[in-house]
């Protein structure tokens, strides 16, 4: 590769000079990003990358595992670095856009009986989980649960 190796990084993603670039602005964010918004970042900071291989990279490293990947209210793809090996499942301000790790361990266990019930192996799913937070809500919202 042209101005440096590619080396393997864990969980069968080769590591190349942009992939750790989107990685490291991933963890940075701290919150779901779109593709758009991490390559505007990234440009930014001035790397050398266009669109194309953000969305190449994103895609590599959601296959491998190491982004969790969630679809705002329009359908777009938004992405947040992984922060365990552990599969995440989150709840999405429909405002802001803030995002909170939750407990879906039902979820898992019901995915995972599932698979062993229809004979079905490598089950994947999506859960998708949006709200409005409690600075988002209208004051008069609070007291209403």
């Amino acid at each position: 590769m042209p101005g440096g190796r590619a080396v393997t990084a864990g969980a069968g993603v080769r590591r190349t000079r942009q992939r750790g670039a989107v990685l490291e602005t991933l963890r940075r964010c701290g919150e779901f990003v779109s593709a758009q918004e991490l390559h505007a970042l990234l440009v930014e900071a001035g790397a050398a990358v266009g669109l194309t291989t953000v969305y190449r990279a994103l895609r590599d490293l959601d296959r491998a595992g190491l982004v969790d990947v969630v679809r705002d209210e329009t359908g777009e793809r938004l992405y947040l670095r992984r922060p365990t090996e552990e599969h995440r499942h989150y709840l999405i301000c429909r405002r802001c856009g803030h995002s909170q790790a939750v407990d879906a361990g039902d979820v898992e266990a019901w995915a995972e009986r599932l698979g062993e019930t229809t004979g079905f192996a490598d089950l994947a799913h999506t859960l998708e989980l949006s709200g409005v937070c409690g600075p988002c809500r209208p004051s008069g919202d609070a007291d209403r649960g």
